[in-house]
Order: C-alpha cells, then structure tokens, then sequence
C-alpha cells in the first residue's frame, strides 16, 4: 500500500555518486575475542584502541574502516532471531584472488560459512562474526561483466559461489 512515501521517494534528487559508506561500528560483547576474528583471521589491523572498551581497526593504514566497542554491550547476547539491526556488513576485496585469500583464512580458523553466492556483479562470501553480526566479505566484478536484461538495466542474480574454482586463485604474494 502506498501511503504517499512512495512518490516522495520517486520525486527525490538523487544522492551525490561520490558518496561512499567510510566506516561501521558495531557493538560487541567482547573486544578481545572481535578482535581475535578481524584481526587474527580476516587480517585487519588495530589502529587505535581506546582500553577494553572499543578498538579501531583498518586495512592499509586508513584511520578505521571498523570499530567495535562494547560501550552498550559488554558480555550482551547476540541479536535475537526476527529482530532489527545490522544484516550484515559489507567488506570489499580488491581482487577475486583476495577474496580467496579471505575463504583460506576462514578455513583455517575452522569458521563455517552461512553462504557463498555469486550476483553476477559480484562474488560473495557469508559469515557471522562471534558476535552473530552479518559479514559480507565480496569483490565487484568488472563493470563490463555485470549481467544487464534488454533494456540494458543491471540484472543481478544470486546464484551458488563455485569455492572449489575460488579456492584456485593463485595466493596473493
């Protein structure tokens, strides 16, 4: 049913294109063990810390491009099912080769996968972290390879990641 938002929504100037998202914080129940998986598994590293309570971290030097504190959830409970918040968040690989970096990562670290999908613009890998907080670790294919329907608008799909042909990516050096 359309209350009116709808055509507000339709008749809105677009957003700036070079807006970008910069960084997430999320809350979590325990810095050391946050950080244990995003820095010990996934590979970022702690740009700031400020105590037990929160800790900035980043890929190649950039102030953060996530923050966990436990300002609000210190030894909390992960989200219950069929409530609102975070779904995931989402952390962009340069190369399908480092994105098959991340999948070796995972593996060794024993963390299971919730799902593994390939959208046609992207390759995606799905996990939670040990808080239950959604992670999309994912790299863009080239824009020329993107699927598009006649009209020549974008048509994602969501179809199975093939892992064994991510895994064949050579090693990042």
């Amino acid at each position: 049913m359309d209350d009116g938002r709808e055509a507000a929504v339709k008749g809105s100037k677009a957003i700036d294109p070079g807006v970008s998202i910069g960084h997430v914080h999320l809350k979590v129940a325990d810095i050391e063990r946050a950080l244990e998986f995003y820095c010990g598994v996934l590979g970022f590293e702690v740009t700031q810390r400020y105590g037990s309570q929160a800790a900035f971290i980043s890929a190649g030097g950039y102030h953060h491009h996530i923050g966990l504190n436990t300002w609000e959830s210190r030894g909390g409970n992960r989200p219950a099912p069929g409530t609102t918040g975070l779904y995931h968040v989402a952390i962009l690989y340069p190369t399908r080769a480092a994105l098959a970096d991340a999948l070796r990562r995972l593996m060794a670290a024993g963390i299971r996968l919730t799902g593994a999908s390939d959208h046609g613009v992207s390759e995606a890998l799905y996990l939670d972290d040990p808080d239950g907080n959604g992670v999309e670790l994912y790299w863009d294919k080239p824009e020329a390879e993107w699927p598009r329907d006649a009209d020549g608008k974008l048509a994602m799909v969501t179809k199975a990641l093939d892992l064994r042909d991510l895994l064949r990516e050579p090693v990042p050096a």
